[in-house]
């Protein structure tokens, strides 16, 4: 049995025994392990973390700073939002999820805890996503890489950011022709998945629909983890 599954046979055994309802509680390990309540509803069964989950333990070189960023070391100080993209993306997917990590940048500055922040965009086209290409990309969508809670996350082969995806978001990565678009040897289907960890590293809110997700929803959903 998978992490997954093990993490929600423990929650339907909570049930089963009579503790709270899911619909209730604060979190499906424990009345103090989430901030936010479950969400409503939960469509089918996703193979990605989801509330009450523990975010996956993985560490990634940052090209831009050299440093291998482990979300473990975040434990106990940051609250984590993470999600994947690629630079080339042509259909503006992945602009929309570089935007809504890039709102709660600016707004935990704005309010005082940007130090309590941790913002991880992870590559899965390391071929062409180097080191200058992120730093141009960044700036092109108004990134602060100088504030300290920004991380470029860039696996160190393609194949390597394929068994990341897959083995700790349930996520399969898969190049496809790119040709449909101008200038583009090959293209990827696109996820839009974010994930929101609270300071114990434990999954308060999994957007799966993230380009379509109100922005302001996340950065709300985000101060209240980091400000409880």
């Amino acid at each position: 049995m998978d992490r997954r599954r093990f993490l929600r046979s423990l929650a339907a055994t909570g049930a089963a025994a009579g503790t709270t309802a899911l619909a209730g509680c604060a979190g499906v390990l424990g009345d103090d392990t989430t901030v936010l309540d479950p969400p409503e509803q939960t469509r089918g069964d996703p193979v990605h973390p989801i509330h009450g989950e523990e975010m996956p333990a993985f560490t990634v070189p940052d090209p831009l700073t050299g440093d291998d960023i482990s979300v473990a070391d975040y434990e106990g100080e940051r609250a984590v939002l993470w999600t994947s993209f690629y630079t080339n993306c042509p259909d503006g997917v992945c602009p929309a999820l570089i935007l809504r990590l890039r709102r709660v940048q600016e707004v935990a500055a704005e309010e005082g805890y940007g130090d309590e922040a941790a913002l991880l965009a992870q590559t899965f086209d390391p071929e062409r996503d180097t080191a200058p290409v992120l730093r141009e990309y960044a700036n092109q969508r108004g990134v602060d890489l100088d504030a300290g809670n920004w991380h470029f996350l860039r696996p160190e082969s393609y194949e390597a950011g394929v068994e990341l995806m897959d083995d700790n978001f349930g996520l399969k990565i898969q190049k496809t022709n790119g040709e449909q678009y101008a200038n583009l040897e090959y293209a990827f289907p696109h996820y839009g998945l974010i994930l929101l960890a609270n300071k114990q590293g434990i999954v308060e809110r999994a957007y799966p629909r993230g380009p379509a997700t109100e922005t302001e929803r996340i950065v709300d959903d985000f101060r209240r983890v980091v400000t409880a």
